[in-house]
């Protein structure tokens, strides 16, 4: 396909119809009030793709009761700005009656990687993800889908759901763009006034903490995630969720082994918005020698 601007569509039909042709598909499910994280996405997309979707759909099936679904950020016109200078081709913009019809009543549950975390916090949230992730998959039918690493929890929900599933995608990572103070860039953020948003990096702060203890050695998960709760003892508005570290499959252990899939996730609320985090726990810079990382 052409590269031309952005072009709105609505309907399952237009987007097949749009899809028909030869080529590598892309695609970037969101829900909108795009930012330089999802720029980054597109990007992505874009160096590795002959056509680029984009989804903005507000899912209303991922929200939970008095969550924020009402007063969720949207703006298509910005959404359309920051598509086409990423490179986005297709903006694929439904509304609920096109996603869930009249009647609809399949849901898709995850097991495993969706029932702890966020799973747990946010009761149904995953189901709702997985269901409207698999739908999106089968309506543009890419070869890659792209997520971002901030999500750890939902990345990793959605590569299950795909291997389970056999759904014939490729899933794509891409890693956390963040603010210059270290906050992970989120459409949340908006929530949030320039100062609190300063002072919301300390999740990120906390994070590191717990790399750098790991990078000096520390194995025991106690004493790592004492060195992040240390930091955010600091902040008086915060109202912690979770600090953890687990494992590819999202299991807590004991003890860490010296593991590329190691990660450690936070999840808190502050003013009022609850944010979430979260890092590798050993950097290629930062990993322990293999010689310490065999001693268990």
């Amino acid at each position: 396909m052409n590269r031309t601007a952005t072009r709105v569509l609505s309907s399952i039909e237009e987007v097949r119809e749009a899809l028909a042709g030869p080529g590598r598909v892309g695609l970037v499910p969101t829900m909108g009030y795009l930012h330089e994280g999802h720029a980054a996405l597109i990007r992505r997309a874009r160096a590795e793709c002959d056509t680029v979707v984009l989804s903005v759909f507000v899912n209303p099936r991922q929200f939970g009761v008095n969550e924020d679904l009402s007063r969720y950020p949207r703006d298509l016109n910005r959404d359309l700005a920051v598509a086409g200078a990423a490179g986005a081709d297709l903006l694929f913009y439904p509304d609920v009656a096109t996603m869930y019809p009249v009647g609809y009543a399949t849901t898709v549950a995850v097991g495993g990687v969706s029932e702890p975390l966020e799973g747990r916090s946010r009761p149904g949230h995953f189901d709702g993800v997985a269901t409207v992730v698999l739908k999106l998959l089968n309506i543009v039918q890419p070869e890659r889908a792209y997520f971002g690493e901030k999500d750890w929890q939902q990345l990793a929900v959605v590569r299950r759901m795909v291997r389970d599933l056999n759904v014939p995608v490729q899933i794509v990572g891409v890693p956390t763009v963040r603010e210059p103070s270290g906050l992970a860039l989120s459409s949340r953020n908006s929530y949030l006034t320039p100062e609190q948003q300063v002072r919301a990096a300390i999740l990120s702060r906390a994070l590191q903490a717990v790399q750098a203890a790991a990078a000096a050695g520390e194995r025991d998960t106690a004493h790592l995630r004492q060195a992040g709760l240390a930091v955010l003892a600091r902040e008086p508005e915060i109202e912690l969720d979770y600090l953890v570290i687990v494992d590819g499959d999202l299991r807590e252990r004991a003890h860490v082994e010296n593991d590329p899939m190691t990660r450690v996730l936070v999840a808190a609320r502050m003013f009022g918005v609850r944010l979430i985090d979260n890092m590798p726990l050993y950097s290629e810079t930062r990993r322990l020698p293999e010689r310490e990382s065999r001693n268990t």
